[in-house]
């Protein structure tokens, strides 16, 4: 499965994570009037599936409503990557202290999900792999338990982060789940249930 930046923000978001907040816009005029809501300077991306948009000219800054609009006109229908961009999102500018690059794909040879990681965010991950590979983490997480403590530590660890925010910061949110999810709480809670 594939999904937008802005379709993976929304499902974050029902997990507790926080995010910029950010809205999507299909012309000039929705995304000045966002910027207009935020009230300070915004960045339009572009809202397609592939990676590279920064350097294909399809993420723009803005400061003003105005800007915003003449950002989200220069990157609405251009074609990155033969792709026609039909959507951006607007959302707050963030001064960036540093960038990772964090994923997890289903490996189908190994039947198991992979965290891909490097701290090296920013550019395309792809051209990460074949120039340093050794700048990017691949842990298989077991396919029937998934991931634990001990795996978002060894990620963290390899990414850099320091021990004060791995301390705190470092475990899976189960209890944060929007539904009952296989192995979730409410899960165990039945399987003791019918146990009695």
């Amino acid at each position: 499965m594939k999904l937008q930046e802005y379709r993976s923000k929304e499902i974050l978001a029902q997990y507790g994570v926080p995010l910029q907040a950010g809205r999507i816009a299909t012309t000039p005029q929705q995304a000045a009037e966002i910027a207009r809501t935020v009230a300070r300077a915004v960045v339009v991306k572009a809202q397609v599936l592939v990676g590279g948009r920064g350097k294909a000219g399809g993420v723009k800054l803005a400061g003003t409503p105005e800007e915003a609009a003449r950002a989200a006109e220069a990157i609405l229908g251009k074609s990155i990557k033969g792709i026609t961009v039909r959507t951006v999102l607007v959302a707050p500018a963030a001064s960036i202290a540093q960038e990772f690059y964090l994923g997890l794909i289903l490996d189908r040879a190994a039947k198991a999900i992979t965290v891909i990681a490097s701290a090296e965010g920013g550019v395309e991950i792809e051209e990460t792999a074949r120039t340093h590979p050794e700048a990017i983490l691949r842990l298989r997480l077991h396919p029937l338990i998934g991931l634990q403590e001990h795996n978002v530590r060894r990620v963290a660890y390899f990414l850099g982060i320091s021990a004060e925010l791995r301390r705190d910061r470092c475990r899976p949110r189960r209890d944060q789940s929007p539904r009952d999810h296989r192995g979730g709480a409410a899960h165990r809670a039945g399987r003791q249930d019918r146990a009695r």
